[in-house]
């Protein structure tokens, strides 16, 4: 759809506060954040997201903190990388797939080959010298990411809406004819054989008749060995256009036909417990097909969305977390909060929380808050797991200890194991990540 769319870094920037909880019993582990969770699953959880946003603390925060694959909004689009023929400017690009790399999230490159936001050079040339520059395009763009894009939306938007289930008008189509499609795709594989090239549409959420076009192509493609690995699900949705019923289903013929299925732009608008319920069921069809691979909403505050109007996103406009985010964290089995507390002697329970306080370029402070129950404790023991090559360079307020793999840190109290009923306190740690970025994870609480 056409889109207008540290921390302490010791001694500069000020913190990028991101709060997340994670709070475990026993082996149980419930994560915090979208991506983490969705990790648990075996998925990704991305968004989309904009360079010239990047610089803002609140965005990054949010960022950094709950997804794990970005999408770049505008940035990879050929207007924005070829404005000029065969002259490439990849700078806000480059931002992003940075920013996603040193955060060891997936990057999904968007788009290749489109009929919107093309420079006007392109739907002057001659048939001939269009499909030239489609393939230098495709050419240029992938050898320049290769081997840090995740998937490719090589095409995008090719068919038509209503129910002709024809192919769209644009200079491809019409100068080059319904070949260009399976073109792009065997250029695309030629310039990067590590990179998962996915067709991408609206409108295509239920069985209709485009999205039938997508599939007959999609199934020609597979049994001709034109080289596609995936088709990518925009999923914009308003009370004009709703979740359809058979959302699940549609999604389940596609990846039968031995493609990967990706939610790609998904956005809802409403607000308050029909938008949540219905952010929900999207999450809950893509986790019920093994080859659904990962969901990716188009935005992260309200403000920022393509259909600001319609509140559509997971936060509002203050970074807010709405109830449609904790309905798709809970969809993805997480825990936003409140700690689940674990037994000790004479009926004494605590719950232990963890918040990431502070995050910059190779670590990040951790603090967990440890909460009485019903009645007063006079101490309690919670153990973290971290995981390698993490290494914690420093606690507080408490006395830690850690087994012998060196990833699981016991953290006891220090003068401060004595709470009354209700009552909190909390202890805190520093991390030098060493590449891995992963959130710890927070067993139990066991009082006394």
């Amino acid at each position: 759809m056409n889109r207008a769319r540290k921390a302490l870094v010791i001694g500069t920037a000020g913190i990028l506060a991101a709060t997340g909880v994670v709070a475990l019993a026993g082996t149980a582990q419930a994560a915090s954040t979208l991506g983490a969770s969705a990790a648990a699953k075996g998925r990704y959880f991305g968004t989309a997201v904009a360079a010239n946003h990047l610089g803002e603390a609140q965005y990054a925060s949010t960022l950094d903190t709950e997804f794990n694959a970005v999408t770049p909004e505008n940035e990879m689009k050929w207007d924005a990388v070829e404005g000029t023929r065969n002259s490439f400017s990849f700078g806000n690009a480059d931002q992003i797939v940075s920013h996603a790399q040193g955060k060891g999230m997936k990057v999904r490159g968007h788009t290749l080959v489109w009929h919107s936001q093309l420079p006007g050079w392109v739907g002057g040339l001659a048939a001939a010298d269009l499909r030239t520059a489609m393939n230098n395009h495709i050419t240029q763009v992938m050898t320049h990411y290769k081997g840090k894009i995740y998937a490719w939306d090589v095409v995008n938007e090719a068919f038509q809406d209503g129910s002709s289930g024809a192919r769209r008008s644009s200079p491809f189509q019409d100068k080059l004819g319904d070949g260009y499609i399976e073109e792009a795709f065997r250029t695309a594989r030629a310039a990067d054989s590590g990179a998962k090239l996915c067709y991408n549409d609206y409108n295509t959420d239920g069985q209709n008749a485009k999205s039938n076009a997508v599939y007959n192509m999609v199934k020609d493609f597979k049994q001709r060995g034109v080289p596609i690995d995936c088709v990518g699900f925009q999923s914009h949705f308003n009370s004009n256009s709703p979740v359809p019923s058979d959302y699940q289903a549609n999604l389940q013929r596609f990846a039968d036909l031995g493609v990967d299925v990706q939610i790609t732009e998904l956005d809802i608008e409403g607000s308050g417990s029909a938008q949540a319920t219905n952010y929900s069921n999207v999450v809950k069809a893509c986790l019920a097909v093994t080859r659904c691979t990962g969901m990716t909403v188009w935005g992260i505050p309200d403000k920022y969305s393509w259909r600001s109007s319609g509140t559509p996103l997971l936060f509002d406009d203050n970074y807010g977390k709405k109830p449609a985010y904790d309905a798709v964290l809970a969809a993805l089995g997480g825990s936003s909060g409140g700690g689940t507390p674990g037994g000790g002697t004479g009926g004494a329970t605590c719950s232990a929380t963890y918040t990431l306080t502070a995050s910059w370029s190779g670590g990040f402070n951790g603090q967990v808050t440890v909460k009485a129950g019903s009645s007063a404790i006079t101490g309690w023991s919670v153990p973290v797991t971290f995981t390698s090559p993490q290494k914690v360079s420093g606690s507080w307020n408490g006395t830690p200890s850690w087994d012998s793999s060196g990833n699981v840190m016991t953290m006891k109290p220090n003068s401060n194991g004595s709470l009354a009923a209700g009552a909190s306190t909390s202890f805190g740690f520093t991390v030098m990540t060493n590449g891995n970025t992963t959130a710890p994870t927070v067993g139990a609480c066991t009082a006394s």
